[in-house]
Formats: C-alpha cells, structure tokens, sequence
C-alpha cells in the first residue's frame, strides 16, 4: 500500500494548539516516515509564540529511533481530528486499516475556509467594566451560585509568561454582583487588585465552594472554545457563522476571543461527548482550537479588566442557536450529502437494470435479509446451510442460489464448533465441499463490538474480497441502543445499509422472538423488539414451530424404522425385494418381522441397536417448523414446512406438515370472532357516540350545527340528523343549529 504523503496533512493540524509531548511527536513520525527537519521547521513556525529558530534541527538529532517508534499514523489521526478526510481514487485505491470509509463529503463543515474573510469586532468606545462583569455574572449564573476567579499571578524562572493560581471560589454570585454595584466601578476592590500585565481570569460553571477542580462543578453548563493562532476578525466570522450557542463572547485582550458555549450536559460523561462535537466541528470548519481548555472548570478570561493596556471586555451575550440540542440538530441537517431528486421522464426509456436474485424469488444482490425465529429453531444451522447453498451454487430449502464468495460473522459460537458445523452440514446433505474457498468465516466470539463500530471494520476487511453476501449471526450481539426504540433501532438498522452500499453484496442476519406464543401473530411481527426489524429488510423470513401430533410421529417412526431396515437388508441381503411387496415396506412390522426370520439373532440384535432404535430416536428429537416471508422485492410465497433434523433442515417434500397448526394457532374458524351486538346495544353506543360528538363540537364554539357535527364524524348531515331524532334528547332549529335538551325523557329505553 503506498504512504500517505503527510505534508499536506500538516496543514490541518496546529501546532499552537498542540502539548510540548504532541509537538515532539509529530517531528518523530516525520523523521520515522523519512522526511527532513527543514519540514518539521516550516510547519513548527506557524506558533510564532513558542517558535525558536534552529530548536527543531538540535530536536532532530535527539531522535535516535526506539523498538516503538512514532509512526506517520500519529500525524494521519491528528489531521483527521483537524478535518482532514482521506479521498479515495477509484475503485482500485487501497484502503488503510485505519482508513475511515464513506463519502469524502463532510456533513460537519459548513464554512469554506478558503473564503473566509473576516468580521471585524469593534471595540467600545464608552467602556464600562462594572457593566460588563455584571452582565456576564448574571448571564452564567444563578445568584446562590458559587463563582470561581482569579487575580493574582506567577511567572516561571526565566520566562515572561504570567500563570493564574488557583483563586478564589468562596463567594456567590449574587454577592458578587451586589459589591460590583456599590464599588463605583473599583472592580479590584470587589474581586482584589491584579496584575494590569497579565489581567485576571473568571471560572464560566458553578462551583460548591470547596475547590475549583472538575469535582467541583456543580453544574456542566458551558464550554469555552478559545483560538490564539488566527486572526481575532476570522475567529469572529466563524464563531457567528456556526451560529454556536453562546452565553458570552469575550475579548481577552490579547489574540484571542473567548467564546463560552452553551453546552447544558446532565453530567460530566455527557459534557465530555459534547464538548468533543463541539470542538470537532470547530476545527473541521477552520476554527484551530486550544484542547487544553475542554475541563468545565477551566479559567477564562474575566471581562472588565485591563491587561497590557488592552481591555478583556464583553463583546456580545446570547448569540447563535438557544441550545446546544438545536445548534446540533442544525449542524447535522445544514449540509447533507444526499443526491438530488430525479425526473421519471429523463429515465423511463432508460431503466436501471434490477440487481440479480442472490436468492431466487426471495432477496438481490445488494439487498438485506432477517431471519426471525425463537431459540432452538436452528437458525445459525439455517444460516450455515444458506453460507454452503451459495458458495456451492445448490439450493436453500426451496431456493436456488447464486453462487459467489460468502463471509459468515460468527459472533456467538467459539471457533471449533462453528468450523465443526460447517463440516457437519456438509456431510448431512452428502455435499461434495468443492468450494470451500468461497467461504470465509470471521470469528467475533468476545471479541464483537457494537455495530456502528463493527461497520467499518467490516467494510475493511471485506473491500477487496468480492463477497455477494456477509451474513451476521446473530445480531443481539452488536444491537446498539433500546432495541425497543424505533429510532435507535433505525439508526442500529442503518449500518447495514452502510455495509450493502460500501461493498455491494447483500448482509443477512438473524434476530429472536419475543416472548410469548407467536402462532395467531402475522410473521412481521414476531420478531423482538421495535416494528423497524420487519420494515427494514427487504426480506423477512420468520420460523415458527408446528405442534406435531401423536399420530404423525407414529407415522413418522414408521417410516424411519421401514428405511432403517431396508438400508440394512440392502447391505446384507440385496435380494430380499423378490420377497416383500412394495406394501410391506411401508410397514415397520412387516419389515421387522422378515428382518428378524432372515437373519441369525446376533445380525437382528445388530439390526434393532444400530439401525432401527437410531431412527426412532432421530424421530423423537426431531422438529418441525414453518417459513412464511414478507418480501419487498417478490410476490409471497405459500408458507415453507421443514423438518429440523439436527444439524439440518429438510423441506416437507410429500406435505405432512401442511395441515399442522403453527405454536398453538387458533384454527380459521376462530379467528377475527367477535361476539354479535344485540339491537340494544348498537342503539346505545349511538346514543353515547352522538353526545360525544355535540360535546365536542361545543367545545369548539358556543353554537352546533349539524354540518359541524359531520364534518367532525365524517359522515353526512342527513346521518346525523336521523342519530339525533333517534336520541330524542336534541333539537333541531333553523339553519341546522343543534341543542341538547336540559332533561331527556325515556332515557331508560336506550339502555
């Protein structure tokens, strides 16, 4: 596979925003992956603030290589982070193991930067800075809320940096803001004098008043997206452009704007996921962020305060998106990679062709497949057969197959047993494995992910392998979200599509029953969980259990202990047909008693251990059961009856399970039944219905009429009237007005 060049990829990383460690880093990968320290140099430069001429070529002599290196992966997930996407050159272009698969489209970026121009940010003339620390303290805050700030500051031996201690955190904002209003506009004395070199430094959440760490943090209500490597009038276009949802945006007086972002998280887990959308979206669309001020108890820049003669003064409060819910959903939705909408006229000579069946009248090529059933139906066995059926070109129960490559994701069964079934299929169906390279298995037992993580991975290893299908069994493994959930189900449903898009092939997968006796339910829905399972595949294949009767398996028995005998008289007296009809070998006596006068008791002992009791026993442990399918694609076919054999499935070739009742189904007669209304009754519930419907009608208005009354109940103002004559309890005026009468009389005959 041929190496990214990683140059272009510096220009999405900045190394201002970068730790000292994450700097030396990328100057390792670079001299690791073979490039020069003039490269590293360059690219080093673009932090004018920490730039030291001639520190990179003394660096660069350090790195003497380790039996770890950095490698140029190191730089490739930095600029990912940074917004880079990897563009993908035809259909022969290798793909990374790392490599993120998809459209080469961002759905995050919203700005182009090579079209930024700037929004200049005026600084104010009339300054107040009493008014300013005031309004951002009522902005963040509730007044019995604790604030944390900072005025006093050190400096490190030899540098001219200023660092804030660790400050204060003992007084609420109410109190706060009470001082500021009588200090006539002293703001030192209310917060203590700083620094005017250095300025001071305000905490943007509440704190409990015991410290000033994360812990401390009562409530994870904001963020703070800070850029000092770019011009203050870009970060301002960007900022507004993004329309995030800011509380305060703040001018540090220095090169930077302090933007502190909505981001109202339940708790920190929840903060931390936000505050990493928020700034992927922020650097994707040219915004160079600092990552060191993700903490929700991080310092940023108080307002109303002098530093270097410069002001930190509020710039602007409640801009953007009111929360951070629609600022989210707005970003998701602004910019999609959707294809447009297309004329039915431009393609009705032209006609795509249909995908080919990978499963004749049943599923395409490309397209998906459920298979529904409850424990102990044979549904990974079902699968295995479908895996063999394709790779062979055979038939799937009653369905011939395409055949082509297939993958089989076993995420339940440990390795020996999934390879053992595969051989023991084969063998049960007296198949010939002359294409076993067609079948490759890829074994997840505890090692499976969920499935928005397993996608890709997936899409991966499976981009060079011309797979036609990729079954998945079975999918409770990799379920992501409240399987109950319609639309964390959709989203869970969406990865296969990924999967069908990316590699072209079909993906079938096996979900469970619910609970509960599933025969008087329609085949879609059976399966556990949300309604999305059935509408999604444009398959659905449902088993489900046929009560087997007495007298069936009586007959069932029959027929393997005449099969089981003639397989023995086949081997040791291949003539015996001269002398049973064809009759006696329909019958297991018949056949027992000629075996037992035929042979000596030792061959007959053989014959009824060996032969005849295996069949019986194959007889008692078998199942029944019955496919019915909704199809998306195909007409409906007539329900499928098997008999589960373990380890395999036969088709009920001579129909004597087509008269077997599935799981306890009500017979026909009984279904739908519904006890007959008397006359009595009927009248009643029109009595009640035609009050309900004046009630309601009245509710909208101080005058019923009739032509409201049906409008309302969809029928015609002739219906209605005949129901209100037949109450007796309403009158009728002119112009169709309808009132209801203050007593009814006879009321007992409606009941």
């Amino acid at each position: 596979m041929d190496k990214i060049d990683l140059i272009p990829l510096l220009d999405f990383i900045n190394p201002a925003a970068l730790s000292y460690t994450d700097w030396v880093n990328v100057g390792m990968a670079l001299k690791e992956e073979g490039y020069t320290a003039s490269d590293w140099d360059r690219w080093s430069a673009r932090d004018s603030y920490r730039y030291h001429k001639g520190e990179c070529f003394k660096k660069w002599t350090t790195f003497q290589g380790t039996t770890n290196p950095v490698t140029g992966a190191t730089v490739v997930e930095m600029a990912k982070q940074g917004g880079w996407q990897p563009v993908y050159g035809g259909d022969d272009a290798e793909i990374g193991w790392d490599d993120t698969i998809g459209s080469s489209k961002d759905d995050k970026v919203i700005i182009d930067k090579n079209w930024l121009e700037g929004r200049e940010v005026i600084e104010p003339e009339n300054w107040d800075p009493v008014k300013d620390l005031v309004t951002y303290l009522e902005t963040l805050f509730d007044s019995t809320e604790n604030v944390g700030y900072v005025t006093s500051a050190w400096q490190k031996e030899g540098e001219n940096k200023y660092l804030p201690t660790k400050g204060n955190w003992d007084r609420t904002a109410g109190e706060l803001i009470e001082e500021l209003n009588i200090c006539d506009g002293d703001v030192g004395a209310v917060f203590g004098d700083y620094k005017p070199e250095c300025g001071a430094w305000i905490r943007f959440n509440p704190l409990d008043g015991k410290g000033c760490k994360n812990d401390n943090v009562t409530d994870f209500r904001f963020a703070l997206v800070e850029s000092d490597s770019m011009e203050i009038d870009k970060q301002n276009e960007i900022i507004r452009t993004l329309e995030l949802p800011l509380a305060c945006l703040v001018h540090s007086g220095g090169k930077s704007l302090h933007a502190i972002v909505r981001i109202d998280a339940a708790n920190y887990a929840e903060y931390r996921k936000r505050v990493d959308y928020l700034y992927n979206v922020c650097r994707k669309n040219g915004l160079e962020i600092d990552p060191q001020n993700r903490n929700p108890s991080r310092l940023s820049r108080m307002p109303g305060i002098m530093r270097n003669d410069k002001k930190q003064w509020l710039i602007d409060t409640n801009i953007g998106k009111s929360s951070f819910i629609d600022w989210q959903e707005w970003i998701e939705a602004v910019n999609d990679d959707l294809p447009d909408p297309e004329s039915m006229g431009n393609v009705w000579n032209n006609l795509p062709e249909l995908a080919p069946p990978l499963i004749n009248n049943i599923l395409r090529q490309g397209h998906k497949m459920l298979l529904a059933g409850p424990s102990k139906a044979g549904k990974s066995f079902a699968l295995i057969e479908l895996c063999i059926a394709i790779a062979e070109g055979a038939k799937w129960f009653d369905w011939t197959c395409a055949q082509g490559r297939i993958l089989y994701v076993n995420l339940e069964l440990d390795r020996a047993s999934c390879l053992h079934r595969f051989k023991d299929v084969y063998e049960n169906f007296n198949l010939q494995p002359e294409h076993l390279a067609n079948i490759d298995i890829w074994n997840l037992r505890g090692k499976s992910v969920p499935m928005d993580k397993l996608a890709p991975k997936l899409i991966r290893r499976a981009s060079k392998k011309n797979y036609i299908a990729i079954v998945i069994d079975p999918i409770y493994k990799v379920i992501t979200g409240d399987e109950n959930s319609a639309d964390q189900m959709a989203n869970f449903c969406n990865q296969f599509d990924k999967v069908c898009t990316e590699l072209g092939c079909a993906v079938i997968y096996c979900h469970h029953h619910s609970k509960g006796s599933q025969g008087g339910k329609r085949s879609m829905d059976r399966a556990s969980g949300s309604g999305v399972f059935a509408r999604d595949p444009d398959a659905l294949l449902d088993l489900i259990e046929l009560d087997i009767t007495d007298e069936l398996i009586k007959q069932e028995e029959n027929k393997a202990v005449c099969g089981a005998c003639i397989a023995f008289l086949t081997k040791h007296k291949p003539d015996y047909t001269e002398d049973i009809s064809q009759d006696d070998e329909c019958s297991e006596k018949a056949m027992q008693d000629y075996c037992k006068h035929s042979f000596s008791q030792d061959m007959y002992i053989d014959l009824v251990n060996n032969y005849v009791y295996p069949a019986r026993q194959k007889v008692k442990q078998r199942t029944a059961w019955r496919i019915e399918g909704t199809l998306r694609e195909f007409p409906k076919f007539p329900p499928v009856n098997l008999w589960f054999d373990y380890p395999v499935h036969h088709v009920d070739d001579i129909g004597a399970l087509a008269d077997i009742e599935a799981d306890s189904e009500p017979p026909a007669w009984k279904k739908n039944f519904k006890k007959k209304k008397s006359p009595a009754d009927n009248k009643n519930d029109r009595r009640k219905s035609i009050e309900s419907v004046f009630d309601i009608c009245k509710s909208f208005g101080e005058i019923v009429t009739l032509k409201a009354m049906a409008e309302y109940s969809g029928v015609t103002e002739k219906t209605v009237r005949t129901h209100l004559t037949e109450h007796g309890g309403f009158t009728i005026e002119s112009h169709g007005k309808v009132e209801k009468m203050e007593k009814v009389e006879n009321v007992s005959s409606f009941s």
